[in-house]
């Protein structure tokens, strides 16, 4: 078995605020991040997939099709948009690293067989890196 990941960027803006705390709940929980116009990242999107190498290309995955996979389902949906007001998934829902990582993997999951037809490449994880201290990872392990 391969393991390959690719390596993505978009930069969007959100802000942390949940309609179920109050104003003072989310000030204190999500801190500067509760800004009310927002603020912005320059999101690092990581992709892993594991399958066999083919013996004829040498590949485990046929990177052309993941790129446009997520480049559909990712990078065009949420580079420079606002996620909050850009992206119906975070209109009830906080954009929170871990809910952006959950949506990333429930879009490529959606379109994953359909992208890649038979058993193999398996996605095997999702790596969203919102700042440098702040990584956020989504394993078929975990």
């Amino acid at each position: 078995m391969v393991r390959l990941t690719r390596r993505y960027r978009f930069a969007a803006s959100h802000r942390l605020h949940s309609n179920h705390l109050s104003e003072r709940e989310n000030r204190e929980m999500y801190g500067k991040c509760n800004y009310p116009y927002g603020h912005g990242h320059d999101y690092v999107l990581e992709v892993a997939v594991r399958g066999p190498r083919d013996t004829e290309s040498g590949l485990a995955v046929d990177q052309r099709i993941l790129d446009r996979l997520v480049s559909e389902e990712v990078l065009g949906p949420f580079d420079h948009k606002n996620l909050n007001l850009e992206v119906p998934a975070f209109q009830d829902l906080v954009p929170t690293a871990e809910n952006l990582a959950l949506e990333v993997r429930r879009r490529l999951g959606d379109r994953w067989l359909e992208a890649f037809a038979g058993p193999w490449p398996i996605l095997e994880s999702i790596r969203i890196f919102e700042t440098k201290r702040n990584i956020v990872e989504l394993s078929n392990s975990l």
